[in-house]
């Protein structure tokens, strides 16, 4: 029974996440955390602090991870709720501060390197940017926020046409039929070429 609490937990803390930030889950998720033991106090909490977010009710939502924080902190998702609350409300010093929390604690996090790589090109700072979008692309080469999001990077702010192409063509492979990449494909294609 404990298991299965825990593993609704996980699956409670992707949905967070995806809910909240990207709309492509990361790949194999939950094989990626270690197996940890959550209070089920911790877990009402949990499911409340999303239902804030889900709400944009951002200042109850941090109250509510903040104490989760407290109680619990071995996992990564709730301090990337955190930083995307804080950044939703344009605190991006607070932001940054609990997105690098959950990278520390797993360092190729895809959505806390996908929102940090934003808020890092949000604020001009772009070598940070390439490298938290990096740091995910070392074991989530698939995740389509990422691929995106570094070629964006590399085109409009870094002009570093190859990267951006090669980016874009990669997500194309992964979703052929998207009409707006193949676009943005074939016009870089020409202005690289």
């Amino acid at each position: 029974m404990k298991l299965l609490k825990l593993l609704l937990f996980f699956l409670l803390l992707m949905n967070l996440v995806s809910c909240v930030t990207d709309s492509t889950k990361p790949p194999n998720e939950m094989e990626k955390h270690k197996m940890v033991e959550i209070d089920s106090d911790v877990e009402d909490d949990f499911n409340s602090a999303l239902s804030h977010l889900k709400s944009e009710e951002y200042d109850e939502a941090i109250l509510l991870l903040e104490k989760i924080i407290a109680e619990e902190d071995r996992v990564p998702a709730p301090f990337i709720n955190l930083g995307m609350a804080y950044n939703k409300k344009g605190d991006s010093e607070n932001a940054e501060k609990y997105l690098l929390k959950a990278v520390n604690i797993e360092l190729t996090h895809p959505v806390a390197n996908n929102q940090l790589g934003l808020l890092y090109r949000k604020k001009g700072r772009f070598n940070d940017a390439k490298k938290a979008y990096t740091n995910a692309l070392t074991e989530h080469p698939d995740y389509l926020p990422v691929v995106k999001n570094l070629g964006i990077l590399c085109e409009l702010y870094i002009r570093d046409f190859p990267c951006a192409l090669q980016q874009y063509e990669h997500y194309l492979n992964l979703e052929p039929e998207n009409k707006t990449m193949k676009i943005w494909v074939s016009d870089l294609s020409r202005r690289v070429k």
